[in-house]
């Protein structure tokens, strides 16, 4: 969860010396090389043949989906804005995981997780004059296929390494990566700025790869539910990064729904036990 929060300031870097159709096909291009080599290091044995559809859903919601929409809303909205639309992922993700693996969480979780989501959208609404973006829309967009991907991923972990259910979806993904990439950088100018090229670094080491690795084997230990929950506290860490290191002003509103929703993710702790 750490390692995610610090993406969006990691993208708003890479923005700095890239294009965002650039920075999306270069992160999955880097992110792929970096997970080939992992494999053919390990060679671990292919994964089984059902196992390849969810794969499929991870390399489009995790590899592929998820970093174009959001470095596209990206361009025109403020880290600490976006960090907390993606506060609405943890529901979205425990909701497609019970529908997937057919567990049904308490009552009370689904309360909790609800109410931490619906901060979310207050606040986000708070923050648009309650009319929303083309920028969240985006990002709405980007929650629905990560979503998806975290919970097909966190399924598949119970039987595959996390590092390979991640590795997989990255190479799957990798052919469409090159060529958004190679595309770009024919009509997006490059600057090759320290700022551009640390950010691009961290996502496709951390963000895209290596941020995965430990996510999904969390998933294995604690479940779906339970740890897409922890989730809740990304956006707030964001937010302190968009601070600390951009410097974008604080909302008045951020201490209050802090409080709210990390309320909620003690709540939804003890109702997954």
């Amino acid at each position: 969860m750490v390692a995610f929060s610090l993406s969006f300031p990691a993208t708003v870097a890479a923005l700095d010396g890239f294009g965002p159709w650039t920075t999306t096909g270069l992160r999955g291009v880097l992110a792929a090389a970096i997970a080939g080599i992992a494999l053919l290091a390990a060679r671990p044995p292919l994964p089984r043949r059902t196992d390849w559809p969810a794969l499929g859903v991870v390399a489009v919601g995790c590899a592929l989906g998820f970093s174009l929409f959001t470095t596209l809303a990206l361009e025109t909205a403020s880290t600490a804005h976006s960090a907390v639309v993606i506060g609405t992922l943890p529901l979205a993700t425990a909701a497609l995981s019970a529908v997937r693996t057919g567990r049904r969480p308490s009552p009370t979780f689904w309360a909790a997780a609800i109410t931490g989501a619906a901060v979310v959208v207050v606040f986000t609404l708070s923050q648009s004059h309650g009319r929303p973006t083309a920028a969240d829309l985006l990002l709405v967009a980007a929650v629905g296929v990560c979503a998806a991907g975290y919970a097909e991923g966190g399924r598949l972990a119970a039987h595959l390494p996390g590092w390979q259910v991640i590795a997989w979806g990255v190479l799957l993904a990798a052919p469409i990566n090159l060529l958004i990439a190679v595309l770009a950088l024919r009509i997006e100018p490059v600057t090759l700025t320290v700022t551009a090229v640390v950010g691009m670094a961290y996502l496709a080491a951390v963000s895209q790869f290596g941020g995965f690795v430990v996510w999904y084997r969390g998933m294995a230990l604690i479940g779906v539910d339970r740890a897409s929950q922890l989730q809740l506290a990304q956006p707030l860490l964001t937010v302190l990064w968009a601070v600390v290191l951009m410097g974008e002003q604080l909302p008045a509103a951020v201490p209050v729904a802090a409080v709210a929703v990390l309320g909620c993710i003690v709540v939804t702790q003890r109702a997954a036990r």
